[in-house]
């Protein structure tokens, strides 16, 4: 992956960062995103905007920007190049106070509106069902109840309230592929058809086994899949091929994120940063990770 010297010295001038934009977005020549038209025609009079004359009467102008998350911005593309490949390359995240000092922006409010616009980008539009060995998980994220102030994840419990149980905390559900991806979402129960319809639509139905610990909301899934469970509450964390390791690991980072990194995440947002977290794990072996946010944009 590049570094910020690197991005700096490539892209000097929006006209650099436009140019790059254009070949993300449309590898294969520049259409219409209104109506999927590729006969389009460059105004020469205005750099970077093109005009359709199918999906309107007088022509449809845009330009790169337009239905990525730069439109309707005043902030230079650069800017924003630096921003994702700063996210790019934090394992366990960066804050939005962390960016604003890094790159010296103005504001707090502008890098935590670029951060969530980047981190909407980041949602993988083409998932693919998990195959072979997948682990499936729920946890709960939250604040300790030591530390626990109002408006954080789960917002409304006091200081001192709720503990390591579920109380006042947000439930996520996860399922990740032995050397694969992970999937995840906030979820509002753990019950069994909450479980159950996550799993259908997460894992291909075809796959080697679900691996999973004793939880009774995943009862169902051996009436359609291969199904091994672990006994946590009995001490027992991996039976031969049975464990939930690598999905724990994911969970640690994500809670080490948000409580090292952000100190707080409300239920709101909360999507967008396991979007954030999910794309990077993803992504780890792509030595481009930055290209791949600039095409998802």
């Amino acid at each position: 992956m590049m570094t910020l010297r690197q991005l700096s010295a490539r892209f000097q001038t929006q006209e650099d960062c436009l140019t790059y934009l254009v070949a993300m977005r449309w590898p294969d020549g520049v259409y219409c995103p209104r109506c999927g038209n590729d006969h389009v025609y460059a105004l020469k009079s205005k750099p970077f905007k093109w005009q359709c004359k199918k999906c309107a009467p007088n022509g449809y102008r845009f330009s790169p920007l337009t239905g990525t998350i730069f439109e309707n911005t005043k902030y230079p593309l650069r800017e924003w190049f630096q921003v994702i490949l700063l996210m790019c390359q934090a394992k366990k995240g960066t804050s939005a106070l962390q960016i604003q000092r890094h790159i010296g922006m103005g504001q707090y409010r502008t890098a935590w509106y670029m951060c969530h616009r980047i981190r909407a980008a980041m949602k993988d539009e083409t998932f693919q069902k998990l195959t072979g060995v997948v682990e499936v998980d729920e946890t709960y994220v939250g604040g300790k109840a030591k530390n626990r102030h109002g408006g954080g994840v789960g917002g409304g419990m006091k200081r001192g309230q709720g503990g390591r149980g579920a109380v006042g905390k947000v439930s996520v559900v996860g399922a990740i592929a032995r050397k694969g991806n992970v999937v995840c979402q906030v979820i509002e129960a753990t019950d069994a058809k909450t479980l159950d319809g996550f799993v259908d639509s997460t894992v291909a139905d075809r796959v080697s086994m679900v691996a999973t610990d004793e939880h009774k909301g995943y009862r169902r899934i051996g009436s359609k899949r291969p199904h091994g469970t672990v006994d946590h509450s009995a001490g027992e964390y991996v039976r031969g091929e049975i464990h939930t390791a690598n999905i724990d690991s994911f969970w640690s980072l994500i809670k080490r994120g948000i409580f090292g990194s952000f100190h707080h995440v409300s239920k709101q947002y909360l999507p967008l940063y396991l979007n954030e977290f999910s794309f990077r794990h993803n992504n780890r072996e792509n030595p481009d990770m930055f290209s791949a946010v600039v095409a998802g944009s």
